[in-house]
């Protein structure tokens, strides 16, 4: 498996280094050694699907790290809920390791994959949970702990505003990676939860070289949030 290793550290160098994201080379290998794990154990266990693993480094590995840049540097505990095979969790814990994580899914096969991983990659800032975010047990557990919360799942803001509330501190920021026209969607979430967003940006996700006008539609919301 070296041989795909290697293929997949490139290709992360080229995108790091075109979009002038220049990260440690221990950083980019350990990204590049994530990419293979998954793409072997996503054989066996639908973490991604089977179309998107040809593109895993774009639309996944990278793209996760890549919302580190968006990030206030001053968060330092993060949830990501629905972190299905761990995105943007675990590449977003190795870009910004003086954070601590909680990746969050309530599938039990995926929590176990994704566990795999952390141990694989030795991540000792991240903690991995079988638990649906909003049962009582979760709240109770991590309540007003988090400055951070990112999530990658297709759930509506209104829903990850509603999930992120009891779980944040009183000052902190929610950051969704999302795609297409969010005019409807972002409009729903900001009527019901206007009191708790202090501020809200959509960043167009454009990258060179596959997407430098942003044809992809990829988007992430930030709302810094204060209760």
């Amino acid at each position: 498996m070296v041989d795909i290793q290697e293929q997949y550290l490139k290709e992360l160098q080229t995108f790091f280094w075109e979009n002038n994201f220049n990260q440690d080379p221990m950083k980019v290998e350990r990204l590049a050694l994530f990419a293979d794990l998954i793409t072997e154990k996503n054989e066996k266990l639908n973490l991604i699907s089977r179309k998107d693993a040809d593109s895993i480094i774009e639309n996944h590995i990278f793209l996760s790290s890549y919302i580190a840049k968006y990030l206030p540097e001053k968060c330092t505990r993060f949830l990501d809920i629905g972190t299905g095979g761990g995105f943007p969790g675990i590449p977003l814990a190795i870009i910004r390791p003086e954070m601590k994580g909680i990746l969050a899914d309530s599938t039990g096969k995926k929590t176990d994959a994704v566990r795999e991983f952390v141990d694989k990659l030795k991540l000792s800032n991240l903690t991995v949970v079988n638990e649906r975010v909003e049962s009582p047990e979760f709240i109770s557990e991590y309540s007003d702990t988090f400055d951070l919360i990112v999530s990658r799942a297709t759930v509506p803001l209104i829903i990850l505003l509603r999930y992120a509330l009891p779980l944040i501190k009183d000052k902190a920021y929610l950051a969704a990676i999302k795609g297409g026209d969010l005019t409807e969607e972002y409009q729903k979430a900001e009527l019901k939860y206007k009191a708790y967003i202090k501020k809200s940006t959509i960043f167009e996700l454009f990258y060179k070289p596959s997407n430098i006008r942003n044809q992809k539609g990829k988007k992430l919301v930030l709302l810094e949030l204060q209760k």
